[in-house]
């Protein structure tokens, strides 16, 4: 599977783009009470989800390589697997979320419309291919039962 841009640079690119955004557009800029308490509770949260996801994908003992879903040898479906297909993404738009808040730019939460598109488009779908080629039948069930973000 060939990917124009891994995950974790996908979101660093992301957060750079948000900051970017909110210095060319000041007049774009919002205040919310306790907004870096707000930004602070998602990063965190984000955060803790990805690394529950990558846990469960250890504990499995498969693959947590975003540029070989072939190579995954179980299909995980349990944990945080059974809310979301794709909990590491969640957790990533997550960790976005809070710094576009706390960054409190309306620019910057634009952006992540632009992230859920991109990893939609150009790492989720070529991921679900992979795994429905390689676990066929059980990995469709799994998609029926299980939505892609939440």
């Amino acid at each position: 599977m060939k990917l124009m841009i891994p995950p974790v640079v996908q979101v660093i690119a992301s957060a750079i783009a948000m900051w970017l955004f909110k210095k060319q557009f000041p007049l774009l800029d919002f205040a919310l009470i306790h907004q870096h308490l707000i930004s602070g509770a998602l990063i965190a949260c984000g955060l803790m989800i990805t690394i529950i996801a990558v846990v469960d994908f250890r504990k499995a003992k498969t693959t947590v390589n975003p540029t070989a879903p072939s190579q995954a040898n179980t299909l995980v479906i349990k944990g945080l697997y059974r809310f979301s297909r794709n909990p590491m993404y969640v957790g990533f738009l997550t960790i976005l979320s809070g710094w576009a808040i706390g960054i409190g730019n309306i620019g910057a939460l634009g952006i992540i419309l632009v992230f859920i598109w991109y990893m939609t488009v150009f790492q989720i779908k070529p991921e679900e291919q992979a795994l429905k080629d390689k676990f066929g039948a059980d990995y469709e069930a799994y998609c029926e039962k299980v939505r892609r973000w939440i």
